[in-house]
């Protein structure tokens, strides 16, 4: 019988119940070990990496602007290249001017005391181009000045001036002048001196003729510092000195 009884373990009744813990063992290490890591390592911020914006496409306006001052050098190259040829075919010279002689037809004071003078004055022009024509035009205008007062003025006559031609032009020249008194009675005490100071002014629109081809018009303008010797009508004034000075407008 006492190898049949089996012996159970006594409980205590009064004893506490065991206690067991929540959270499992090894997850409350680490959270321990984390705790610990916050503790040590200092706090860092991060700052958010800023890319730099990709470059922006050449806008419409700009490629335009490109062609533009492409397409403006291409013609200048043009221009300056044909310029060229034309200077080393024709090889263009100004042509040359002379004031010849002057006369004084009149030189008189009229009743509402102003002065009326009229001269006539020869001019030469000279055409030294081998292969330029020059077409006188229309709208021409010489004048003639004693200090700042215009004495008289005309225009030259319209015509064609061939390949290395001179042509002699006598102009007309009229005019009538205000305060002819005390006008008159400067050109009086000059004369006494022998050296009156005139100033021939030409201004005349030409056209160049290239072989076949017509250009556009061009001025000449010519500014004539004459000293003449007396003011004497009907007879040919003696020019004493001419200075004359021309180039050309486009």
């Amino acid at each position: 019988m006492a190898d049949n009884q089996r012996i159970h373990p006594v409980v205590d009744m009064e004893a506490p119940p065991p206690t067991r813990p929540l959270v499992p063992e090894g997850l409350f290490k680490s959270e321990k070990r984390e705790a610990v890591m916050h503790q040590s390592v200092p706090f860092q911020r991060t700052i958010p990496v800023m890319h730099s914006k990709p470059p922006k496409q050449r806008s419409c306006c700009c490629k335009c602007l490109c062609w533009t001052v492409s397409l403006l050098l291409l013609l200048l190259i043009i221009i300056g290249a044909a310029a060229g040829i034309i200077y080393l075919v024709f090889q263009p010279k100004i042509p040359k001017y002379s004031v010849d002689s002057l006369t004084i037809s009149a030189l008189r004071l009229n009743f509402d005391l102003s002065l009326y003078a009229r001269f006539n004055v020869r001019i030469t022009a000279d055409n030294p181009n081998k292969k330029i024509g020059i077409y006188y035009e229309k709208g021409s205008h010489l004048s003639v000045w004693y200090k700042r007062t215009n004495l008289c003025q005309g225009t030259v006559p319209k015509f064609y001036q061939g390949h290395q031609n001179r042509t002699v032009l006598n102009v007309a020249l009229t005019g009538q002048s205000t305060y002819g008194q005390t006008l008159l009675s400067a050109l009086q005490e000059e004369q006494q001196t022998g050296r009156i100071p005139l100033d021939l002014k030409i201004d005349v629109p030409v056209s160049v003729k290239l072989g076949k081809l017509k250009l556009r018009k061009v001025r000449i303008l010519g500014d004539c510092m004459l000293i003449v010797d007396s003011l004497s009508t009907n007879s040919l004034v003696r020019i004493r000195a001419s200075t004359c000075k021309f180039r050309l407008k486009l």
